[in-house]
């Protein structure tokens, strides 16, 4: 895989990679940005989300699970010094859907968790991790 940024001026930069999609990068004023993009650190935890909601969705549908509608949530506490990196991360599954099987949902964010996504796996090295499903009637 091949990613570049390519800078716009000031804080702004536009980034890409071998899908070809382009995503649109900056910070805040407070730090000579114009707010006009994601942060860094964002596209990470977003990258992190996408990764392991892939990996639950698919296994869930050759569980043969009914999902209505279904979305991962990252919370991502970051050290107080530099460099920020995320200490704690917590990713809430939150799922609904007719006649879901709870151990069907947990079963599939456990192999995505321990054997599919290589985002949780490379975070797990640097910080902790909390996992929570929320199924909604």
């Amino acid at each position: 895989m091949d990613a570049k940024v390519v800078w716009k001026g000031r804080m702004s930069f536009d980034g890409t990679s071998d899908s070809g999609f382009s995503v649109p990068l900056g910070t805040s004023p407070a730090v000579g940005g114009d707010d006009d993009g994601f942060r860094p650190l964002e596209l990470l935890a977003i990258g992190l989300a996408g990764c392991t909601a892939m990996d639950v969705i698919s296994i869930l549908k050759k569980k043969k699970q009914s999902v209505s509608t279904f979305e991962v949530k990252v919370h991502a506490e970051q050290s107080n010094v530099h460099p920020k990196i995320f200490t704690h991360l917590v990713i809430e599954y939150v799922i609904s859907g007719k006649d879901l099987s709870r151990e069907a949902i947990e079963r599939a964010v456990k192999l995505s968790s321990d054997k599919y996504c290589p985002a949780q796996a490379m975070f797990k090295k640097t910080s902790s991790m909390e996992l929570k499903i929320t199924i909604l009637n």
